[in-house]
């Protein structure tokens, strides 16, 4: 069996004025052909689709087309978009006798043109593939979901976790493409809309509450007879788009009756916890900072307006302003995107002090630049190998660290991971485990801090990724929708 793999994948913040290029792709590697396979891909939805084809005892030949992930950043350029369909859809037409597609995506990637990235990919690859060829396709679980997306796939699989499992993700998916190309299931999919969105903070399936909940009963009514997959999509809030909110995928056994069924049960499920959903544990960035320092043991502390891993720039300095104004003996943690405060300590060296103006430059509406003296303890950047939400490296360009009294500002020139894992500061020589916090650019990743066992406060800083989804200008999302509308 000749199997087609493309992984193209990003997430868009709708209300991010940066917009998604090739050079952003490249940022995280991107590959063609074989380099696709040789590169590395050790952890997310390929390797998990690799383990699935071995354990199952299925021999087959992989035909990799093209494999890029830019994070999350605002719109993608038309031109961007088109180079993705060309390089997928060519190297379909260029490969005779395949028997099947593996589409690694995200499912909430908007270009310029164009609201539903994937439902045009996935359409135009049914066009060349043919009707009687399986199109499986692994989403993270934030996606948007349309009804394109379904119609054009045999089965689509998202996250059954957050925080997220790319490679469990690509070995259910795995597994449904080699029973489809066995002809053990004939896979039948429904997609049931839900008019909602809601803020990030009840995202994670790991603690007590409605996310954990709704999981667990997809767990459970998939191990209904004839019941293949079963994917709840709690969408990203940052996408404002007309068929956007949150959705749940359910693949039956040649059964679509069964597969409404469940996907309506999967979705009152939801509608009716809809408040729950919206219970918000943030608190005002003074609160989290005072918190945080009254803590005792390690902290992480979420920048949740500044998401980068939502689309948000990564250079917000309303902590960083209030960690300076604080009095703290042991060091404070600090990701920060200034390309030119990283020139500018560069040039001066280590062990150079410098008077900057940092950040809040890219995100000019919600923070300003703060004024800062400090002392240049180190350099690095380029491209670093770490695993992070089911890709092996990143480049956030050229960066620095700077001491700035109580805090340890690791400057970038791009916004790469957001300081969300340690890499960030050990790149450096920096023990993370003697600081008091690490301020992170998300609002729910947290998992790769899990070692120094930290106690989790949210600030509720606005931003382009703010919690008060209410306050966000929406144009596009059909209305009504929660919790923007009333319902009765």
């Amino acid at each position: 069996m000749r199997i087609a793999l493309a992984k193209y994948g990003q997430e868009t913040n709708s209300f991010s004025s940066t917009l998604t290029t090739i050079s952003t792709f490249q940022k995280f590697g991107m590959f063609e052909g074989e380099d696709f396979l040789e590169s590395g891909i050790s952890s997310g939805p390929i390797a998990g689709l690799f383990d699935a084809c071995r354990d199952a005892g299925f021999s087959w030949e992989p035909i990799p087309l093209i494999r890029g992930w830019a994070g999350a950043s605002g719109k993608i350029t038309e031109a961007t978009h088109q180079f993705f369909v060309g390089k997928i859809t060519d190297g379909l037409s260029g490969h005779e006798n395949l028997d099947g597609l593996f589409l690694d995506l995200h499912g909430a990637a908007q270009a310029v043109h164009l609201d539903d990235c994937e439902g045009d990919l996935i359409e135009q690859c049914r066009a060349i593939i043919g009707a009687d060829k399986p199109i499986v396709v692994a989403l993270d679980h934030h996606a948007n979901v349309t009804q394109k997306m379904v119609d054009h796939a045999d089965a689509i699989v998202a996250h059954r976790t957050q925080p997220h499992d790319p490679y469990d993700t690509g070995y259910q998916a795995g597994q449904l493409l080699v029973q489809t190309l066995r002809r053990e299931a004939e896979p039948v999919s429904v997609l049931q809309k839900i008019p909602m969105l809601t803020h990030q903070e009840q995202f994670l399936t790991t603690p007590a509450g409605p996310m954990r909940e709704w999981f667990e009963l997809a767990r459970q009514l998939e191990q209904s007879e004839g019941v293949l997959s079963i994917s709840p999509c709690p969408m990203q809030p940052w996408l404002d788009i007309s068929e956007a909110g949150w959705a749940v995928i359910v693949v039956a056994d040649a059964d679509e009756q069964l597969a409404r069924k469940t996907a309506n049960q999967l979705a009152e499920f939801a509608w009716e916890n809809r408040q729950r959903f919206m219970q918000q544990t943030s608190v005002s960035p003074a609160i989290a900072v005072t918190q945080a320092i009254e803590t005792e043991g390690f902290v992480v502390l979420s920048d949740t307006g500044d998401s980068v891993f939502g689309g948000a720039p990564g250079d917000s300095t309303i902590l960083l302003k209030l960690l300076l104004e604080n009095p703290i003996e042991q060091d404070c943690l600090v990701p920060m995107v200034d390309p030119g405060v990283v020139a500018e300590a560069l040039e001066a060296g280590p062990g150079a002090s410098l008077s900057v103006s940092v950040g809040g430059k890219q995100d000019s509406v919600f923070s300003s630049p703060a004024e800062v003296d400090c002392v240049v303890a180190g350099t690095g950047g380029g491209r670093i190998r770490v695993d992070v939400i089911g890709n092996d490296s990143y480049d956030a360009g050229r960066a620095v660290l700077l001491r700035c009294r109580n805090v340890l500002l690791a400057v970038t020139e791009t916004e790469g991971i957001g300081g969300n894992h340690p890499i960030c500061y050990e790149q450096f020589g920096v023990d993370v485990s003697t600081a008091k916090l690490a301020v992170l650019k998300t609002a729910s990743n947290f998992q790769y801090y899990s070692q120094f066992q930290p106690t989790i406060i949210r600030a509720d800083t606005d931003g382009m990724t703010m919690s008060g989804v209410n306050r966000l200008p929406w144009n596009q999302l059909s209305r009504p929708i929660f919790p923007l509308d009333k319902f009765d």
